[in-house]
């Protein structure tokens, strides 16, 4: 079994789920078509030749960036994170994000292609723990030993003559795998993050949630269908984020709603609709109760 897009990616290069251009993984910018690439940042670095880097847009593949220098400022979902030299930058598939069009991208990037490594791998990497924050700072032998994998897995791709092709990927899957590793065991570090890696109930429910915020905004329901009592959802919830399971199905429900105000022309009405408000009265009311706002004045002050 092998792992598999999760949370947006389009159907096809340049495409749209929701108004917000998504664009595949490159497979013909890679060395002999392989799921992934590694190589230097630069300015001309591109996911296709159509993609400006420096508008918001989604990815349906993995990027992993170890910057060499900074400080470098990115949103990701409404944040802006500063990286500087050392610091490393994780956005996952279905993340919006966007490049600064003034700072100067210098470093190493990975990017990997959902497919490309199996199941067991991507439950033991993390590679979907969206409860995680993208940006890592790694201690001095953390990061030797990150850049030490990374470099070793550089090799590996661009040797692209001394193996067959399937030799060839395998190697790849092995060396990425042990990046991946150590990058995992960065991001648990904190008492936070180890916490709620270990709490099976509120992985599924967080999992569950990014699957259906947009058809489900009961606690009931979630817990009916995880086959845990409402309580126990409560606890496990509390537990990893110190709010209850009804505050974080709707600061999902909130954040989908302010990607799509921000980054699409759709109407308001087609927006409420798509995080599960058919009733445009109830979506507005919803988003000035978690934002102070309205979804009209929301999107004009940031026009």
């Amino acid at each position: 079994m092998t792992d598999r897009t999760t949370q947006g990616g389009a159907g096809g290069e340049g495409g749209t789920r929701d108004g917000i251009r998504t664009f595949p993984f490159p497979v013909d910018l890679s060395l002999s078509g392989v799921g992934m690439q590694v190589g230097a940042m630069g300015t001309g670095r591109v996911w296709h030749v159509d993609a400006p880097l420096d508008r918001v847009h989604r990815i349906d593949f993995h990027v992993v960036m170890l910057f060499h220098e900074g400080p470098v400022r990115h949103m990701i979902d409404f944040a802006e994170y500063e990286a500087s030299p050392g610091d490393i930058l994780w956005i996952r598939p279905g993340q919006v994000h966007r490049f600064s069009r003034t700072d100067r991208y210098r470093g190493t990037v990975l990017i990997m292609q959902p497919g490309f490594l199996p199941r067991a791998t991507v439950e033991a990497t993390g590679l979907y723990r969206y409860d995680q924050p993208p940006l890592l700072r790694p201690g001095a032998a953390q990061l030797a030993a990150l850049e030490h994998s990374l470099t070793q897995l550089e090799r590996e791709y661009v040797d692209t003559t001394t193996l067959p092709l399937s030799l060839h990927t395998s190697v790849l899957r092995h060396s990425l795998t042990a990046f991946l590793l150590r990058l995992a065991h960065l991001a648990a570090s904190s008492a936070e993050a180890a916490r709620e890696q270990t709490d099976t109930t509120f992985t599924r429910f967080r999992d569950a949630v990014e699957k259906d915020f947009a058809t489900n905004h009961s606690v009931s329901a979630y817990a009916d269908a995880l086959g845990y009592s409402r309580r126990t959802l409560v606890r496990a919830v509390r537990a990893a984020t110190g709010e209850t399971p009804k505050g974080f199905i709707d600061k999902r429900v909130v954040l989908e709603a302010k990607r799509l105000l921000a980054h699409t022309e759709m109407p308001i009405g087609r927006i409420g609709v798509a995080v599960g408000f058919p009733d445009s009265a109830n979506f507005s009311k919803f988003f000035h109760q978690h934002t102070g706002t309205s979804p009209v004045v929301f999107r004009a002050e940031l026009r």
